[in-house]
């Protein structure tokens, strides 16, 4: 599987929200600027994971964006399809002399392997991928 650069920005940019050590709202322009993004592009990114419940956007001077529930509670499979839309296993053929019975087989393999997918990604929090603290690190101080 192939992520998007789209879905690459959204997870950058929720990344950089769960890992932010402030609770207020982080601008656009810091979360472009210090994940080397576009930030015209990256704004319709954020606008769409707004929209579909990842994080909230508050206006004004200190306005920016926040995850809108913790990281443990969002997943990566929530996180590419605000952005891509719903995960399918369609397969249609474009060749006419595949029997429809092998058509029939390879659209329920494709949805078994769909829904293991779903199912894999959904299991795998926004928590999950944010880098740990070694200790090495900490003791060196």
């Amino acid at each position: 599987m192939k992520l998007s650069r789209t879905v690459a920005y959204a997870l950058q940019a929720t990344l950089q929200l769960a890992q932010a050590k402030t609770g207020s709202p982080v601008p656009c322009s810091q979360l472009a600027a210090s994940g080397h993004m576009p930030e015209r592009f990256l704004l319709q990114v954020l606008r769409s994971l707004v929209t579909h419940g990842i994080l909230q956007s508050t206006r004004g001077v200190e306005g920016g964006y926040t995850l809108e529930r913790r990281p443990e509670d969002i997943t990566l499979l929530e996180v590419i399809e605000a952005i891509d839309g719903p995960m399918g296993a369609a397969v249609s053929s474009t060749n006419e002399s595949l029997p429809s019975e092998t058509l029939q087989r390879l659209q329920g393999v494709m949805r078994q392997l769909n829904d293991n997918m779903r199912r894999d990604l959904s299991a795998i929090k926004l928590a999950d991928l944010i880098p740990k603290q070694r200790t090495a690190d900490a003791g060196a101080a």
